[in-house]
């Protein structure tokens, strides 16, 4: 999504290629972290460590989300423009 949708929109703004690409190499990971569809990383170590919470992997992980995404957008601010 952030290679597909967001780079483009971005750099036609007159941002640094190079920052870009390597902000949106890692910023999918905010979104992993926050939703059930990857399964892999989130239902599934739930079920294998027979948490009582099937979301409590998500939950414990939204603080790290939310950080990482504040700074991607500092990051990208201060060294794309």
């Amino acid at each position: 999504m952030t290679v597909g949708v967001g780079a483009p929109f971005v750099l036609s703004q007159g941002a640094n290629p190079a920052i870009i690409g390597a902000l949106a190499m890692t910023a999918g990971y905010c979104g992993t972290l926050l939703t059930p569809m990857a399964a892999n990383f989130n239902i599934v170590p739930a079920a294998i460590l027979e948490m009582k919470d099937e979301y409590g992997v998500i939950k414990t992980q939204i603080p790290v989300a939310l950080t990482m995404f504040v700074i991607h957008i500092i990051v990208a601010l201060l060294l794309a423009f």
